[in-house]
C-alpha cells in the first residue's frame, strides 16, 4: 500500500446545501433563537465544514464604558451559538439523503454540555467575525472549535465546546 492510499491528498468535498435548507437554518438561527437576534448574530457563510457570522458593535454590547470594548459575555455567547450552528451544519450534511425540512427538525435535542473560552485581547472593533468548525460529530456528542475576530482579522478569543446531539 502506498502512502497516497493511506494519506489521501484531497479530502472528500463537503456537500453544498440546498437554498431551502440554508434559508431555514438562517431563520432558525437568526430569528427563532431570540437571544441570537439580541446579540445581532448574522450568518455570513454556511458550509458543511465551516460556518461564519458577524456581530456589529452597538452601545448595548459594551462591557467597559471607558474603552468601548465588547462585553465578555457577548463573546462567550456568540462563540457558543456558533459552535451550535457548526454542529447543525454538520448534522445537515450527514443527512443529505433527507428533505431539507426534515433535516431542520433534527436540532431539537442539541445543547451545550461544555464550553471553554480563552480571551486573548480586548474586543475593540466596529464589527466582529465569528468562525466555527466541527472537529468530530459522533452519534451523541459533537466537538467544536471557534474563533472571535475583529474587523482587521485580529484574533480576540478562541473557544472549544462539546454539544449533545441526541
Amino acid at each position: 500500500m502506498t502512502n497516497a492510499a493511506i494519506y489521501p491528498t484531497s479530502p472528500v468535498p463537503a456537500p453544498e446545501f440546498e437554498e431551502e435548507f440554508v434559508t431555514g437554518l438562517k431563520a432558525l438561527f437568526e430569528e427563532k433563537i431570540v437571544f441570537n437576534q439580541l446579540l445581532g448574530l448574522k450568518i455570513t457563510s454556511l458550509k458543511a465544514d465551516r460556518v461564519t457570522a458577524r456581530i456589529d458593535m452597538r452601545p448595548e454590547l459594551v462591557g467597559h464604558y471607558a474603552y468601548n470594548r465588547i462585553h465578555g459575555g457577548v463573546i462567550s455567547a456568540g462563540l457558543d451559538a456558533m459552535g451550535g450552528l457548526a454542529v447543525m451544519a454538520a448534522i445537515g450534511a450527514r443527512h443529505m439523503d433527507e428533505a431539507p425540512l426534515q433535516r431542520l427538525h433534527r436540532f431539537g435535542k442539541l445543547g451545550t454540555i461544555d464550553l471553554r473560552v480563552d480571551y486573548l485581547r480586548p474586543g475593540i472593533s466596529e464589527f466582529f467575525e465569528l468562525r466555527a468548525e466541527v472537529l468530530r460529530l459522533g452519534s451523541r456528542v459533537a466537538s467544536t472549535r471557534m474563533e472571535f475576530l475583529g474587523a482587521d482579522g485580529k484574533l480576540f478569543s478562541t473557544a472549544a465546546a462539546a454539544y449533545i446531539v441526541s
